[in-house]
């Protein structure tokens, strides 16, 4: 652990007998679904009246332990299949823009959206996966059908203005379809670079009921965006080992942003790496923290 992530992780938090994170987390609107599985993570250490968390992560029980085959496929308790009955690939056309997705969940009519944005190399199909990733996109669809939800996984062509501006139109059109029920925007890595674009727009992040960072990239000028001026809640999830972008930079981010009394949070997965967020994020949790913001 570098110097400055120990004092992160000594100063800016307090100590606190382990227990579960979902102890702290469990209130808002969506309800269990498998929380045993994906909620039971232990909480090392938390500050700011649960504003930032140390999360316990360890290889060879939430991979090996987990997976029946390591990071290819979860063991079958994990999944339940019931949302492939609600599962598409369409083209949505939208503003003079066709953008490729994978929908699960009502195509119009929602109580609530979720976008995930991949990184670099992926598209629509990384976040429709159910058994890779530890099972954690499958517990996001399932949590969007049970609650009567939508979640949009789409692919995004460039990480760049051309990229904002379709995820831009996406947003728009989940917000109409649903008749202005909340939209929230999950970024992934380099999908980061998605999630700040949209930031900077006003429509777009007006659009939003918040935004949700897993091991992204930092942006120095994220505090000047028109959705923290807007104090929409922000969710960081990072791997305090990721060697691609900076736990310590983020975590400085997220010290920034609370201090301006934005509503945010920050969890760390303790000896996580890059990747390490997209399996250990609980939407559960996260999803219910932006909802009661």
């Amino acid at each position: 652990m570098s110097t400055a992530l120990f004092t992160f992780c000594t100063l800016f938090c307090l100590s606190v007998a382990a227990m579960p994170a979902s102890a702290q987390t469990s209130g808002g609107p969506l309800k269990p679904f498998k929380d045993d599985l994906f909620s039971a993570q232990t909480v090392l250490s938390t500050s700011d009246n649960g504003s930032s968390q140390v999360i316990e992560y360890q290889e060879l029980r939430d991979i090996n332990g987990r997976d029946e085959i390591p990071e290819q496929r979860v063991k079958r308790q994990y999944v339940d299949l019931a949302p492939k009955s609600l599962q598409e690939l369409e083209t949505i056309s939208v503003g003079g823009r066709s953008i490729d997705v994978g929908r699960v969940g009502r195509a119009s009519g929602q109580a609530f959206t979720v976008i995930f944005i991949h990184g670099r190399g992926g598209d629509r199909r990384l976040g429709m996966k159910d058994y890779t990733f530890g099972g954690n996109f499958n517990r996001l669809k399932n949590l969007a059908v049970e609650n009567g939800g939508t979640y949009y996984a789409p692919s995004v062509k460039s990480f760049d203005e051309n990229g904002v501006a379709d995820v831009a139109a996406l947003i728009a059109d989940a917000k109409a379809k649903s008749g202005g029920k909340p939209v929230i925007l999950a970024c992934a890595s380099m999908g980061s670079f998605i999630c700040y674009g949209i930031s900077r727009d006003a429509i777009a992040a007006g659009d939003l009921k918040g935004m949700v960072i897993l091991g992204g990239a930092v942006d120095p000028d994220f505090s000047k965006s028109a959705l923290i001026k807007a104090k929409k809640p922000v969710y960081f999830t990072h791997g305090s080992l990721d060697k691609v972008y900076s736990a310590d930079q983020q975590a400085s981010i997220f010290r920034a942003l609370l201090k301006a009394g934005v509503p945010t949070h920050f969890t760390l997965f303790q000896t996580g790496t890059h990747g390490t967020p997209v399996r250990m994020t609980d939407w559960r949790a996260v999803l219910n923290w932006i909802f009661v913001h």
